[in-house]
């Protein structure tokens, strides 16, 4: 009788092997699809997306920069930018020869880009028109190089304030001045256009379906005047030619309200073309380096010394010496006197009197006061690279640094400083921060943010500001060091300043190096603009009253009648609102 099989033999544990690695499989098949389709789905169809799909980036048009009177000053068209197609360039060495010719770039700089797999290189961004008619007249295979419209930067006006404006670097971002402090204003926001591929990997633009249009950057209103402005620049070039100095910088401001009306430095640059100038012709002199004021300084003493109450106008003081010694270090005059007011004082520019009332203001009065006219901290002013001058701590004071800074010496100033500190005299007390932007307007023209005169604090009262203003306007008349600023019948008040410069090798004040200067307002009973002038290492002449003055004059008249202020008629006389003029000698200082 046969034996009966069992059901549980090899073969059924076979079955039982493949049905479990069959499940098993199943598992994994419906695991890797959950994974594929759930977990990794979105990412996937994005990466399949790109592989049929080019995103395009649209350049937004640069916000315009204007004068006062919406004159442009900074504006943006629409250039060309050659590219070219590596992979698709079986001659890249023939390709760069021809190209060499009219880009006057090396030919085997070009051929580096060319010679390639890349599907694209730029070749040379932001043509002129010229030259890109030029190389369309090459006939070169659209397969191989082609143009795309870009946004450059234009200054219609060249030099004009190339400070102020600054430029703007090849990827269209703000490098100096206003177009790099207001970048963001400016710069707009970037659109999209989502292309398709076909399969030879040719860009098919797809209609608006995915179109996101760039917004064009705001505009930026100034405080500067164009015609102000010319006549800065055009005084600056003068001075340049008859005096041959290291540079010199000129501005002019609103003293009521810290407006800049006019901003200019020397040596300048075209921004057009900024390759073509030294890095060191970019840079703000006027608010970027320090001077040693000199006698300028001491329009300030007066303010502190008036304001504490320990002179008046009328004092006297003895300088018949002509010299002062303070811990074995003589300080001299430029010219002997007798006794002089403490307006002759200023009005002569005597360092022997502004010793001896900084002696008798003290160090810790002067200093507080030189803090509240703002010296030793920035301004505020909207530009980038702005310096904080050179006062020190009282703490680290010495010995000779009182009768020092008394004279304009140990104390570094920029600029803009000393003419936001000037202006505080001029509109009765109050330091003001000087400012370039007045408002910020969309594309279309609406105002969305404007900007006005801000008030700092108040240096002086408004007593002594009509003090010193008496004092300063002495200064400008027949026998001041600065009368060959007088403007007939219109008061100026201003002060003088030829500092002697630090020479780097010796440690010592040089005796044929000088910064000469001059800053002044007018009218002097109701100032309508304020003007300094500084001129660095001028030649032949040296003295503030000969340099500089002059140069207000020519300034300021031009200026006035722009602004509308009746001109002078020379040889009048008036009578300040503020008070007596002062009378005295003549002196050069």
């Amino acid at each position: 009788m046969p034996l009966a099989t069992n059901p549980r033999g090899p073969q059924a544990r076979r079955i039982l092997v493949v049905m479990t690695g069959l499940v098993l499989l199943y598992v994994l098949v419906a695991f890797r699809l959950f994974s594929v389709m759930v977990l990794s789905g979105p990412e996937l169809a994005k990466k399949a997306e790109r592989q049929h799909q080019r995103v395009v980036l649209l350049e937004p048009r640069r916000g315009s920069i204007l004068d006062r009177a919406g004159r442009e000053l900074a504006v943006s068209v629409e250039v060309e930018s050659l590219y070219g197609v590596p992979s698709e360039i079986e001659n890249p060495h023939r390709v760069a020869s021809l190209l060499s010719r009219v880009l006057g770039v090396p030919s085997a700089q070009l051929e580096r880009r060319l010679d390639s797999s890349r599907h694209f290189a730029w070749i040379e961004r932001k043509l002129d028109p010229e030259r890109v008619e030029r190389v369309k007249g090459l006939g070169l295979s659209q397969r191989e190089v082609g143009f795309l419209t870009e946004s450059r930067r234009f200054y219609p006006k060249k030099r004009l304030a190339s400070h102020v404006l600054g430029f703007q670097g090849l990827d269209g971002q703000g490098l100096e001045g206003i177009e790099r402090r207001h970048e963001e204003a400016l710069k707009g926001e970037k659109g999209l256009l989502v292309a398709e591929k076909d399969a030879l990997g040719r860009t098919i633009v797809s209609g608006d379906r995915n179109f996101r249009p760039p917004i064009a950057g705001h505009d930026l209103l100034l405080t500067i005047d164009e015609g102000i402005q010319h006549i800065v620049e055009r005084e600056l070039d003068s001075l340049m030619a008859e005096y041959r100095p290291r540079g010199a910088v000129g501005i002019v401001l609103d003293p009521r309200t810290g407006e800049f009306l006019a901003l200019a430095v020397r040596p300048e640059f075209n921004p057009n073309a900024v390759s073509e100038h030294r890095p060191g012709d970019w840079r703000n002199r006027a608010v970027t380096d320090a001077f040693e004021p000199g006698s300028t300084m001491k329009m300030f003493l007066a303010a502190a010394a008036l304001e504490e109450g320990i002179v008046t106008p009328e004092q006297t003081f003895d300088v018949s010496e002509g010299f002062v010694e303070v811990s074995g270090r003589k300080i001299h005059d430029v010219h002997r006197y007798g006794r002089l007011t403490f307006a002759e004082v200023v009005k002569k520019s005597s360092n022997v009197g502004a010793v001896k009332v900084g002696l008798k203001l003290g160090a810790e009065r002067y200093y507080r006061r030189l803090k509240a006219f703002g010296f030793g901290e920035k301004t505020g002013i909207d530009l980038s690279g702005e310096s904080a001058g050179i006062l020190h701590p009282l703490k680290s004071w010495t010995v000779h640094t009182l009768p020092s800074a008394a004279i304009g010496q140990e104390v570094g100033v920029t600029p803009i400083q000393l003419a936001a500190a000037a202006a505080a005299v001029a509109n009765g007390g109050v330091l003001m921060r000087p400012y370039l932007v007045s408002e910020i307007r969309s594309a279309g023209g609406e105002t969305l943010r404007r900007f006005g005169p801000t008030e700092v604090r108040r240096v002086i009262s408004e007593e002594t500001a009509r003090k010193l203003t008496r004092i300063l306007s002495g200064a400008t008349e027949e026998g001041g060091t600065g009368h060959k600023a007088a403007l007939g019948d219109l008061k100026v008040a201003g002060k003088t300043g030829t500092a002697q410069k630090v020479n780097p090798q010796t440690g010592r004040y040089s005796t044929t190096a000088y910064v000469s200067s001059f800053v002044g307002f007018v009218p002097a009973d109701d100032p309508r603009l304020l003007v300094l002038i500084v001129v660095d290492e001028p030649r032949g002449k040296i003295y503030g009253g000969e340099v500089a003055a002059p140069a207000f004059r020519r300034i300021a008249e031009p200026a006035l009648t722009l602004l509308g202020v009746p001109p002078a008629r020379p040889g009048s006389v008036v009578t300040v609102a503020m008070g007596p003029k002062n009378a005295g000698e003549s002196v050069k200082r």
